[in-house]
C-alpha cells in the first residue's frame, strides 16, 4: 500500500482515520467509520476509479446525526491491493466484502444506501440478501441493471474492457484514474484534489483494480457479473416503497439519461436533482447543492419515523 492513512489526511477535506478489517485472510480493506447514529446510519459505497474520498464532504455533512460508513474495495483506495494470485477482482467479490464489512461492525439494523458509479451494482448486489435493511436510497449515477438497449457501451470503455492496448493504457499510465479526474467533471478540479483521486492508483501495480474493473463489465451470457446484474435489476422495482433521492449529472458519458430513465421508471417517487452542469463526479460539480439537499432527505424522513 503505497498511500497511509496518514498521508490520505492531508487531502482537502478528509480530516478522517480509516480504519482496517482483514476481510479476507492476509487482506486488509480499509474503511471510514464517522460521526454517530443518531438519526440511522448511512453506507456509501464508491466505484471505479474512485474511493472513499468520494464521498468525503457527504460524511463531513451527516456525521453529526449519522453514522457514515465508507469501505474503500479491495484494490482501490486505502486498502490492500493484492495480486489475482491472492484475490478474485470480479462484481460478486465486492459484494462479498461489503458483506463482511457490515457484518464485523455489527451493522443489522436499516441503512441508508448511498451509492456511485459501481458502487450501485456493489450496494444493489448486497441488496439481493439484505432488502430488508434498505430503509433509504441515495442513488448518484450508477447503474444496477444491464446496459439500456438504447445505449452502447462507450468506445473508452470498450477498449479497457476487451482489448490489451487498454489494459496498457490503463495499468501503464493510470488512463483511466486520469481520464475520469479530467472528464468526470465540469469544473476542473483542483489540483489538490485531483491529486487526492489520483494517489492510490501509483503504479502498475497498484492500478489492478482500475483495470479490473472495467474488464468486469457485464454485457451479456458468459460474462462473470451477467447473473448477478441481472437478479438486481429484476428486484429493483421492489425498492420503489422506500424514500430515495436520485442526483445525476448530465454530462456523465457513461451512466447518463438513459440510466436515469431506468432508475426514475423503478424508483417513480424518488426525489430527483438532475443537472446540466454536472459530469459523472456529480458530488464534485454539485457538493455545495446535493450535500445540503441530501441531509435535508434524510432528515425530513427521519423525522417523520
Amino acid at each position: 500500500m503505497s498511500l497511509s492513512p496518514q498521508q490520505a489526511r492531508t487531502f482537502p477535506d478528509y480530516p478522517f482515520t480509516a480504519q482496517r478489517f482483514e476481510v479476507r485472510p492476509g487482506i486488509g480493506m480499509s474503511y471510514l467509520d464517522e460521526g454517530v447514529d443518531h438519526d440511522g446510519t448511512v453506507v456509501m459505497l464508491h466505484g471505479n476509479p474512485s474511493w472513499s474520498y468520494l464521498w468525503r464532504k457527504l460524511v463531513l455533512g451527516l456525521r453529526d446525526r449519522y453514522r457514515c460508513i465508507v469501505p474503500d474495495h479491495v484494490g482501490m483506495g486505502l486498502s490492500d491491493k493484492p495480486g489475482e494470485d491472492r484475490y478474485r477482482y470480479t462484481l460478486q467479490s465486492r459484494v462479498d466484502d461489503v458483506e463482511a464489512l457490515l457484518s464485523h461492525l455489527g451493522i443489522t439494523g436499516p441503512v441508508t444506501l448511498a451509492v456511485h458509479d459501481w458502487g450501485g451494482a456493489i450496494g444493489f448486489g448486497w441488496g439481493l440478501r439484505h432488502s430488508d435493511q434498505i430503509q433509504r436510497l441515495v442513488v448518484l449515477n450508477t447503474g444496477a441493471f444491464p446496459l439500456p438497449a438504447a445505449k452502447s457501451l462507450p468506445k473508452r470503455l470498450k477498449l479497457g474492457r476487451d482489448s490489451a492496448i487498454g489494459t496498457g493504457l490503463i495499468r501503464g499510465f493510470n488512463a483511466f484514474a486520469g481520464g475520469a479526474a479530467s472528464m468526470g467533471v465540469v469544473q476542473p478540479m483542483p489540483r489538490a484534489v485531483r491529486r487526492a483521486f489520483l494517489a492510490p492508483y501509483d503504479s502498475w501495480a497498484n492500478r489492478i483494480s482500475t483495470s479490473r474493473f472495467v474488464q468486469d463489465i457485464p454485457l451479456g451470457d458468459g460474462d462473470a457479473a451477467w447473473p448477478l446484474v441481472q437478479a438486481m435489476a429484476a428486484k429493483l422495482p421492489s425498492y420503489a416503497d422506500r424514500p430515495a433521492f436520485i442526483g445525476w449529472g448530465l454530462k456523465d458519458f457513461v451512466f447518463d439519461h438513459h440510466f436515469l430513465a431506468g432508475f426514475t421508471s423503478a424508483l417513480p417517487q424518488a426525489q430527483v436533482h438532475q443537472f446540466e452542469d454536472a459530469g459523472h463526479y456529480v458530488l464534485e460539480d454539485k457538493a455545495d447543492v446535493l450535500v445540503p439537499a441530501i441531509r435535508r432527505f434524510l432528515d425530513a424522513d427521519a423525522l417523520a419515523k
